[in-house]
């Protein structure tokens, strides 16, 4: 503790060169955080998907080339399917094109809600069967616009109707959540019925189908027997479980832990050799005034270990800066990007990083002033 007053005194010799070095490693270990932030999300998301709930899709294409809702009860007659759900997506917005919303067009059947990953109140399912022009909206966006049971949605899209228009009205009837985390929260249900029957091209047709299956054991097996009942047909199927699609839209990215490790290795490289470059500048200006320490009795290892004091404490506070700063930011960005985290782990290896930094780039310049000369170095003065 007696040597806090040096320490300090010797990180503000030069308050700009101790402000640069700050800032530089607090922006480091802010990106650091960040991107960490980004791999747990994501690795979250993946791991949350469920891998008993089937998506059966188009094999040409997920999002262009639709299948017959023929398809449907040649789905239901495969052994282990519990449950299978027509869904056709759609975009629209609500009021401003910035509204953006998805509407998912279902059928309400038995037990549709195990296709799902949907968690809805037994009134609000009464009432969604009961309406052909029911809604069911997410509980995020009844907080964002106000809306609440029995008000009329009018939504813009680019789907027209049969009477010209583009504009869907729908009536509110409940609200609903999703423990899908990798699924946007701007999300409208809306009856297929409805929607197949007013569209005027399409008809007949849906985006894909949601097959629960009566054991999750059963789930690769019930995969591959619908691929099968389709195949060479003019309508081949790809059966993929949530997972696997999570997983899919991951690989799409590119190896994401191998661009994480490579961005990340890059900013510390870099932040590396400007630290210990400013390291060895700071040592250098300073040779008279280590020389008068070790006049006054200061050894070798303590004029070693001093300068590592320095070069720790500025690193590991900016870095805790950093994480602080990251942490505070996944908040905000989580609306956007579901299932951001910053690990307690990760913030403990980013002070630890830092302090292995510092240590690094200021061996060198300490290990030369622990072996520098009085007498040469007060000749030179």
């Amino acid at each position: 503790m007696k040597y806090l007053p040096l320490i300090w005194s010797g990180i503000w010799r030069k308050p700009g060169r101790t402000i640069l070095i700050f800032l530089q490693v607090a922006v480091a270990f802010a990106l650091f955080g960040v991107l960490q932030g980004l791999k747990t999300g994501v690795e979250h998301a993946v791991a949350a998907a469920r891998a008993d709930l089937l998506i059966v899709h188009s094999r040409a294409d997920f999002f262009f080339s639709p299948l017959p809702l023929g398809l449907l009860e040649q789905i239901r007659s495969r052994p282990g399917v519990k449950v299978a759900i027509p869904v056709e997506l759609y975009g629209g917005y609500y009021q401003k094109e910035e509204n953006g919303m998805g509407i998912v067009a279902i059928r309400p059947d038995k037990d549709w809600t195990d296709a799902f990953t949907y968690t809805i109140a037994p009134e609000y399912l009464a009432a969604f069967a009961r309406s052909r022009t029911a809604a069911l909206i997410s509980e995020f966006d009844a907080q964002k616009y106000g809306w609440k049971i029995g008000d009329h949605i009018p939504l813009v899209t680019k789907v027209p109707q049969k009477d010209g228009t583009s504009t869907w009205a729908f009536d509110v009837v409940g609200t609903f959540t999703d423990s899908d985390v990798a699924v946007s929260r701007y999300k409208i249900l809306v009856n297929y019925a409805y929607y197949d029957e007013a569209r005027v091209t399409g008809t007949g047709n849906v985006n894909h189908f949601n097959v629960g299956v009566t054991d999750p054991k059963l789930a690769v097996p019930v995969a591959d027997a619908i691929d099968r009942r389709f195949a060479n047909s003019s309508h081949e199927t790809k059966t993929e479980s949530l997972r696997e699609l999570a997983q899919t839209q991951v690989q799409q990215i590119g190896d994401l832990d191998f661009l994480i490790r490579a961005v990340v290795s890059a900013v510390l490289a870099a932040l590396l050799f400007a630290t210990a470059t400013m390291m060895m500048q700071s040592v250098r200006e300073r040779t008279s005034e280590l020389a008068v320490l070790k006049t006054i009795g200061f050894t070798d290892r303590a004029v070693f270990l001093l300068i590592l004091a320095e070069a720790v404490v500025v690193c590991v506070v900016a870095a805790a800066c950093g994480l602080a700063l990251a942490t505070l930011v996944f908040p905000f960005a989580a609306r956007f990007v579901f299932g951001l985290a910053l690990p307690k782990v990760t913030i403990a290896i980013g002070l630890a990083l830092a302090a292995a930094l510092a240590v690094v780039s200021a061996a060198i310049p300490a290990a030369r002033a622990a072996r520098l000369r009085v007498v040469n170095a007060l000749a030179e003065r």
